[in-house]
């Protein structure tokens, strides 16, 4: 269901039926209301009273109150890493580059986008500070449709990978400032383009 929801085969303001969803997925009823519920935590569905479940439209004041938290957490994130990051996590953040680099050339969304989580997760796990891992994984889901609308548009690769160097470099010169900056630009970039797919979806 939730592949379905950002791929966009179930549309904003579609129903979710139970009935039909188990017999076309072959599971009773229990799982698909449990994955109802999942989605209503992640912001991907809206239970309506009298009504059902139903796919959640985006809307800006939802995409801005979760990119505001998203950014105020990535720039903690990457000024501690300037701190702690290992010779040895930064040879798997580069890595990590290059792995997303090569994604971008297969226009598989699924694919770019999780080569983008494993970029940012050896930041956060540079940070040795398990509560904020904790809470930007809390937020990733919430975070993802966003991601997944941003990743769509393949205009938006090589701003991606140029973004991505200027994080890496500021955390190899240990530079808060720098890397404080380009988190910044990084998020704010997705926010811009993702406001716009909002608004023509009306």
């Amino acid at each position: 269901l939730r592949e379905a929801i950002l791929r966009g085969d179930l549309k904003p303001g579609e129903r979710l039926m139970e009935l039909q969803l188990a017999a076309k997925l072959g599971v009773s009823r229990t799982p698909i209301r449990e994955a109802i519920r999942m989605l209503e935590q992640e912001g991907l569905a809206i239970t309506i009273p009298r009504k059902g479940a139903e796919v959640a439209k985006m809307t800006l004041k939802d995409m801005e109150d979760v990119l505001e938290i998203r950014e105020a957490l990535d720039e903690l994130a990457a000024q501690i890493a300037c701190e702690k990051m290992t010779e040895e996590q930064m040879v798997r953040l580069k890595k990590c580059q290059e792995a997303f680099k090569k994604s971008t050339a297969t226009e598989n969304v699924k694919l770019i986008a999780e080569a983008d989580v494993n970029f940012h997760d050896v930041i956060y796990e540079a940070t040795n500070n398990p509560k904020l891992v904790s809470l930007l994984n809390n937020l990733r889901e919430q975070v993802y449709r966003y991601r997944v609308e941003y990743i769509k548009d393949a205009n938006n690769h090589p701003i991606l990978i140029s973004e991505h160097e200027d994080i890496i470099r500021a955390i190899e010169n240990k530079d808060k400032e720098a890397v404080t900056q380009a988190m910044y630009v990084h998020v704010s970039n997705q926010a811009t383009a993702v406001k716009e797919v909002i608004q023509k979806q009306g």
